[in-house]
């Protein structure tokens, strides 16, 4: 790759801050391949973000420097942002609360910012009225807001942002799940300690809070119990409503397992028969970019940026509706040549999504144009 032209003062690399708040996994990866191909086209990167997401991440394996700020806005936090900033072509920060550090941090400099909504922040009552606020803070602040999907976009727009854009947002590789077709990692010893040989084994991924719809998959769960066999559902994820769902499960025999936060997900997926994401909303969920990868049939809610994302390479329903949840698994287990056609269509439309390349490529672009020298009038 040869690397980027240099728009910095006196022809220096440009110098780019990438600002994390380190507690979203699929904004993570993201900062880890962006700066990965910013690197390798000659950009210095520093990435700011908590000492636990570079270990996590190691956003300083790809070339970067890593500063750790805490995930806090006080004063504190702040203060070593605005430090790592000082001599910055451009700060890029990702997610709502990262903005938000980023734009007190650079309150008062000239320093381009761009920021990239990876998701929709959820709030209720009070909380929410304090949420619009926020999202006007940094929807003014920022040069440009990227959205991941378009209804980001319009929220960023309606919120007052001067230059709001889709972003080209790719599934980092190091993501993507294992090869469902090396014999060698069919997953059947996998399925065996799960406890899913000789039935299907249903896959879900994520934190067990109210807005995955966990509740609705259990409900839908009572009906896969007269199968026979009846499929068991792995869930993976940890979060507060472990104790109620684990309660519900016992208490009605439910057909689901809670089996934690998992390192080997993509291994998970890549064994299963069919992946499920019962969420209320999700911009560009890397479930559903990872199973159309690994060739299994997905049945999702109708929510956010899923209908563009997944197009026809999924059984889509409503969110809530247990009843076309449990009758969308159902079919799809009783139908071969429809889970077969769901994976043909799932390569074609992963193949339609940016490649982490394309990604960069944008990011760089805009980085460009908010950098270049502009000609006297």
């Amino acid at each position: 790759m040869s690397p980027v032209s240099s728009n910095a003062p006196h022809g220096q690399p440009l110098r780019t801050v990438q600002v994390l708040g380190g507690g979203n996994a699929g904004s993570s990866a993201h900062v880890r391949s962006l700066a990965e191909g910013l690197v390798a086209r000659g950009v210095r990167v520093t990435v700011c973000a908590p000492v636990e997401a570079d270990h996590a991440y190691d956003f300083t394996g790809t070339g970067a420097e890593h500063v750790h700020v805490p995930r806090s806005s006080d004063p504190t936090s702040v203060a070593a942002l605005r430090t790592a900033c000082a001599d910055a072509d451009l700060v890029h920060a990702h997610g709502l609360h990262a903005s938000l550090r980023a734009v007190l941090a650079l309150s008062g400099r000239t320093i381009p910012l761009v920021v990239t909504w990876h998701n929709r922040t959820r709030a209720e009552g009070a909380r929410a009225h304090l949420l619009r606020l926020l999202e006007r803070r940094v929807a003014r602040g920022a040069t440009v807001v990227f959205g991941t999907t378009y209804d980001l976009v319009d929220r960023a727009r309606r919120r007052g942002a001067r230059d709001a854009r889709l972003a080209a947002v790719a599934l980092p590789g190091r993501c993507r799940p294992v090869d469902r077709h090396d014999p060698d990692r069919l997953g059947a010893k996998l399925r065996a300690e799960l406890g899913a040989t000789g039935r299907p084994l249903l896959i879900a991924v994520g934190s067990l809070d109210r807005y995955r719809g966990y509740d609705v998959l259990l409900d839908a769960a009572r009906a896969w119990r007269e199968l026979d066999p009846p499929p068991l559902v792995v869930v993976a994820g940890e979060g507060p409503l472990r104790p109620v769902l684990q309660r519900r499960i016992e208490d009605e025999e439910l057909p689901v397992r809670l089996v934690g936060r998992r390192d080997d997900a993509p291994r998970l997926l890549a064994a299963a028969d069919l992946a499920l994401l019962p969420s209320s909303w999700e911009a560009r969920s890397v479930l559903a970019q990872e199973a159309l990868h690994a060739r299994v049939p997905l049945v999702a809610t109708a929510v956010g940026g899923i209908p563009d994302l997944v197009g026809d390479a999924a059984e889509l329903v409503p969110y809530g509706d247990a009843e076309a949840l449990a009758a969308a698994v159902v079919r799809l287990l009783g139908d071969p040549g429809r889970r077969e056609l769901l994976r043909e269509r799932g390569v074609r439309q992963a193949q339609s999504w940016p490649t982490e390349d394309e990604m960069v490529a944008q990011v760089l672009s805009v980085y460009d144009e908010l950098t270049q020298p502009r000609p006297l009038a």
